[in-house]
């Protein structure tokens, strides 16, 4: 099975119908982009999970949906109006109120296949990996999700990221995971190509992409179908500066194997400069 890294980019994917990128995951399933067939379980490598070493989330039942953001329009929750019927001495009065209710994304758990990653992951060295039996879905994994496999039945489960270490490392991460692939895993980090949040354009028309993002996501996009994977492994741009979401990245990349093809899926941009660029990582074995 192919690995894939998505660039999520904002939260408002969920509900924008303008967003392209939108549409490009919404023709997940029916395009057959990772297969005519569900995979057995997802592994979610979300740039919102940071932690010290490796951690899974092992989950018997359903994930929780965690809203890790704020500020963002009333359209980011489902909106319900009801009346309500105060019963008194005098005739009845009605009141309309408004109840808020949160977008979820209520995919089973995935425990045996998480717990068989944390070994994969211990036998090659990244030991000691925590299991987290609490923590749900963040949104860098549950919005592109949503718009893939809108039924929420197929199997999920997520794996933090270490800020403080380096793009080698994640890509040696995401090798060891390269048996899950076999085994009907499918593999998709999720961060974003570009992710400067101090210098995006939140209001209005946004203007056409600035240089330097623009010069990033075309490098990247070179390194990345040219084969040089060392350079990205040793990036480091204004671009990104927040490193963790260029990892998931590294972990997809990885995952795929030493020789794999790269292959831009799709591209577009919004808030002037966070890249939608998304990627399929096809291994030389395959």
């Amino acid at each position: 099975m192919d690995t894939f890294f998505i660039s999520h980019g904002s939260p408002t994917l969920s509900i924008d119908d303008s967003m392209p990128a939108r549409h490009f995951l919404k023709s997940w399933v029916p395009t057959g982009l990772a297969g005519p067939q569900p995979p057995r379980a997802i592994l979610a490598v979300s740039a919102h999970w940071e932690t010290d070493t490796p951690s899974v989330n092992v989950i018997h039942g359903t994930n929780d949906t965690i809203h890790d953001f704020y500020g963002f329009p009333d359209q980011m929750y489902k909106v319900h109006d009801r009346p309500l019927i105060l019963l008194t001495g005098w005739p009845d009065f009605f009141l309309h109120l408004r109840f808020f209710e949160l977008l979820k994304y209520p995919a089973p758990g995935a425990p045996d296949v998480a717990r068989r990653t944390k070994k994969l992951l211990e036998d090659a060295g990244f030991g000691p990996v925590t299991e987290d039996h609490r923590r749900g879905l963040d949104h860098g994994a549950w919005v592109p999700l949503m718009l893939m496999y809108p039924k929420a039945n197929v199997p999920v489960f997520q794996l933090s990221v270490q800020t403080s270490r380096d793009g080698a490392y994640h890509y040696d991460l995401g090798r060891a995971l390269a048996p899950l692939r076999e085994e009907g895993v499918l593999v998709f980090g999720s961060g974003s190509a570009t992710h400067n949040l101090s210098r995006i354009t939140r209001h209005g028309q946004p203007p056409p992409p600035p240089r330097w993002a623009v010069e990033f996501d075309g490098w990247l996009r070179e390194t990345l179908v040219g084969g040089r994977h060392d350079d990205v492994k040793r990036y480091r741009e204004a671009a990104a500066p927040h490193a963790e979401h260029l990892y998931p990245l590294h972990v997809a990349l990885g995952a795929a194997g030493d020789g794999c093809e790269a292959e831009l899926i799709h591209h577009s941009w919004s808030n002037a400069s966070l890249s939608y660029a998304s990627y399929r990582f096809t291994s030389s074995r395959n």
